[in-house]
């Protein structure tokens, strides 16, 4: 008998929300629930999802990858929250934020920017040109998500490779055998993995709202970060791609199982790269008073509207990602929640917003976890 969960899902699926997901419910260190839904693949062939298929984790990225490294250098006293970031920002004012400011999204740096069509090269140097002639709102009083925050974060810890200092001591620590960037490059085949947009147009339409007609009609052709094929084993995110398929904002994939196992790390019962101690930062809100509820890499379920939903506790913490991914911890509870789904595949414009089916999932699951 298919519990709700999976019953909800298949209907959203039938409903178009997204072609698959894949889901896993984890308490106290042992995976309750497991299980895959739908196709990966639709177009150009039908490919059924596995528990084993990898996802374009999007986002999930900054907590995964630049957090949890960042989380162990400030552990080692390599950095500090209150460190300044001015080894590649000289000028100020962006020479003055702090790396709490970039981990919690307060910095005042804008929300994105098509950094292919404003650095000449994706070099460490050009970057941080761009990201620092962007210039600054209000920092330090209210909480704006931005994709620079994390490109400029991971520059502090690792340049422009954190893949590098990811599998030295994340994935070779853990033993992940299917979590990497630039998939296709390692070794994996196509069909193990879930196919995205076909093309950028998405991106395209974003950078024409932000008047950079001129400058995509200059880069057509060049490869920068416009396609028009099958997004299939490649980073979806347009700076991502440009930056190598290696950012600290986007870049990974990896399936349900092993991100659990990276999600393990920012608990402290069950942490094998940090102290337990240093788990605190994930749960504590450094954002008190503001829009929005963030610890270091992470929303808190505190925050207004969030897409934890109502029963969890109001300490979790968790993240999206634009292609459809989620993960929510519940440290109290010692909880582990994982939707991934591949929403830009075979779906016109405009993609679904499938916060509600975030919400409603993670409610199912408590459910069955509190019922079982």
């Amino acid at each position: 008998m298919r519990n709700e969960i999976a019953t909800f899902l298949s209907s959203r699926i039938d409903a178009g929300d997204f072609p698959s997901a894949v889901y896993l419910v984890a308490e106290k260190g042992e995976i309750v629930l497991h299980e895959a839904l739908g196709y990966t693949v639709v177009e150009p062939e039908l490919i059924e999802a596995t528990t084993d298929t990898i996802y374009d984790l999007a986002s999930l990225t900054k907590p995964l990858v630049t957090g949890l490294l960042a989380a162990e250098q400030i552990e080692d006293g390599d950095l500090g929250l209150d460190s300044r970031i001015d080894i590649y920002f000289n000028d100020p004012p962006i020479a003055d934020l702090k790396i709490r400011d970039l981990a919690t999204h307060t910095s005042g740096l804008s929300a994105w920017k098509p950094l292919y069509l404003l650095a000449e090269h994706a070099s460490s140097i050009d970057l941080a040109a761009v990201i620092a002639n962007e210039g600054l709102r209000a920092s330090g009083l209210s909480v704006e998500y931005s994709d620079l925050n994390f490109i400029a974060l991971a520059l502090m810890i690792e340049g422009l490779r954190p893949d590098l200092e990811f599998d030295l001591e994340v994935a070779r620590r853990l033993g992940l055998t299917r979590t990497a960037f630039n998939p296709l490059a390692r070794g994996f085949d196509r069909e193990e993995i879930a196919a995205s947009e076909k093309g950028n147009e998405f991106e395209r339409r974003m950078c024409i709202e932000l008047g950079f007609t001129g400058e995509i009609e200059t880069a057509a052709g060049q490869n920068v970060a416009f396609r028009s094929d099958l997004i299939w084993g490649e980073v979806h995110d347009g700076n991502a791609y440009f930056m190598g398929g290696v950012a600290g904002h986007a870049g990974l994939f990896s399936t349900a199982e092993e991100v659990f196992k990276i999600a393990s790390q920012f608990l402290p019962e069950y942490t094998q790269i940090l102290k337990p101690e240093t788990c605190k930062l994930f749960r504590t809100n450094f954002t008190q008073g503001m829009n929005e509820h963030r610890s270091f890499a992470f929303q808190l379920a505190s925050t207004p509207d969030s897409t934890a939903g109502t029963k969890m506790s109001p300490e979790s913490f968790g993240h999206l990602g634009f292609t459809g991914t989620s993960l929510w911890i519940d440290p109290v509870k010692e909880r582990v929640f994982i939707l991934l789904t591949n929403r830009t595949h075979d779906h016109a414009l405009p993609f679904v917003n499938i916060n509600s089916v975030r919400r409603r999932f993670h409610d199912l699951a408590i459910d069955f976890l509190e019922n079982n």
